[in-house]
């Protein structure tokens, strides 16, 4: 038998044609050249028009969310906020999904597809709500469903909110292969689908994002219905990119194309996701900069060839808040509006909190997303475990936090202040990384340009005078 390493790298050197089987898709026929691909149809190839999405979800018990209105938070804001200030706030109040999140839009259409293919089961790699998401929609489609989960550290130790979603993903009757942190995760999920023949649940598949679209057309109708026209702003937890993808296709496919995309993440900077000494230390699974920066500046470091999930092409702006303020907006939310809800939500929440205070009154600002919340994803449970972490959670001004060390949370919500990151850097990052990835000495073309400059969100020009100051060694 091979070393693991050596079976790691012949897995890794046959991904291509084991992706492609376990898609039903070839991901070769979209591209234009090293650098560029046809996005939009990629995004299409699935054959699905939005109408048809929004049937198959309905079908599958999902969509057709609550858009409720914080008349209590906004009250709230508006006791703090300069004379004639303080936007109104709503949530989309997506934890009344069959599993609990917005991830069964997702799931939802990645498993019609799998049963329209003749897939007999489904596999996701994830520890987060999308492997919930995909063991649900495989219960109620019959398939068989195998989530991969990278569960723990090398102590055995599993965060609260790990062992939650491990417990529910079995509760709907999939097996679970809990892997510890590192570099393994995909390798393993790549003999599963040689081994089995299954079908690839990919969180970047653009049958997943595309079940997004559905939930940014809602809220902008819904908000037409309800105030008179799309909303001011829409806050959006970002991690992987396919929230803020989805949501944002969505709206523009509803008419809102004057509607500001705000992704937002806990800010987690310092800690390395693949770390096994960082791992227990960072609380929260999902939702952080961990995964919202490098899959914003390099979103093809997924398990499929070419992510659908591309947030940078959509943002408009990214803000990043503590982890104190995402658990001191939760008890609020709890204790003011009467939903107790899971933290990735409560951290566009957060976010939307210190926006409100500085738009004025006549401005809507709708957070996209709830999560459901239980045992382990109950934000007491996470204190709890960041404290036997060696975590200091005290009460204070939340801009002294230090991720991994410390989580102060506010004393009052006048202390909510999300922090602007540069997406200027950022998109610097994309256009380093995409030239990295292209054959050594590979001439960007126009097209390659024009590409480049949908991919995150600017101009040709800009990005011409990225190439330069990087070729120049700037």
């Amino acid at each position: 038998m091979a070393a693991p390493s050596s079976r790691a790298e012949a897995l890794m050197a046959r991904r291509g044609e084991i992706m492609r089987r376990a898609l039903g898709m070839d991901y070769r026929e979209f591209e234009r050249s090293p650098i560029a691909f046809d996005y939009e149809a990629l995004m299409g190839a699935h054959g699905y028009s939005l109408e048809e999405v929004a049937k198959v979800q309905r079908a599958a018990g999902v969509g057709g969310t609550p858009l409720l209105e914080l008349r209590n938070l906004t009250d709230l804001v508006r006791s703090y906020a300069p004379a004639g200030h303080g936007a109104r706030l709503f949530v989309k109040d997506e934890a009344a999904n069959m599993a609990g999140s917005f991830k069964d839009r997702r799931a939802s259409m990645s498993i019609h597809v799998a049963r329209e293919k003749g897939y007999a089961g489904v596999i996701a790699a994830t520890s987060g709500n999308y492997g919930a998401a995909v063991a649900s929609q495989a219960a109620r489609a019959s398939l068989a469903c195998i989530i991969v989960q990278e569960a723990f550290d090398s102590a055995h130790l599993g965060q609260p909110e790990i062992v939650e979603k491990a417990r529910l993903c079995e509760a709907f009757g999939a097996e679970v292969v809990q892997l510890s942190v590192g570099p393994e995760l995909f390798a393993h999920m790549l003999e599963l689908l040689d081994g089995t023949g299954y079908f690839a649940a990919s969180l970047y598949s653009s049958f997943g994002v595309s079940g997004i679209e559905t939930l940014g057309h809602e809220l902008a109708e819904e908000m037409r219905a309800l105030t008179g026209a799309p909303p001011t702003r829409v806050v959006v937890t970002h991690a992987g990119g396919g929230n803020t993808t989805g949501t944002a296709r969505g709206l523009r496919r509803a008419g809102a194309t004057d509607t500001e995309i705000v992704s937002a993440s806990v800010d987690l900077s310092g800690l390395h996701m693949a770390s096994d000494a960082d791992f227990n230390r960072k609380s929260f699974t999902t939702g952080h900069t961990g995964f919202g920066v490098p899959f914003a500046t390099w979103p093809d470091r997924a398990d499929v060839p070419r992510n659908a999930a591309r947030a940078l092409r959509y943002m408009d702006r990214y803000l990043t808040v503590t982890q104190g303020e995402v658990f001191y907006v939760t008890e609020v939310l709890a204790k003011l509006e009467g939903l107790e809800r899971g933290p990735s939500g409560n951290t566009a929440l957060a976010a939307a909190m210190s926006l409100a205070r500085d738009l004025p009154r006549e401005a809507t600002v709708v957070v996209q997303e709830t999560e459901y919340t239980g045992a382990g994803k109950h934000h007491w449970a996470q204190l709890n475990f960041a404290r036997e972490r060696g975590v200091e959670v005290r009460v204070g001004d939340p801009s002294e936090s230090v991720p991994g060390r410390s989580i102060v949370i506010p004393e009052a919500p006048e202390q909510l202040r999300a922090t602007d990151f540069d997406l200027a850097r950022m998109r610097r990052s994309y256009v380093r990384n995409a030239l990295a990835h292209a054959p050594e000495g590979y001439e960007p073309t126009d097209d390659d340009i024009a590409f480049l400059a949908e991919d995150t969100n600017s101009t040709p020009e800009a990005v011409e005078e990225t190439v330069a100051a990087l070729a120049a060694g700037e």
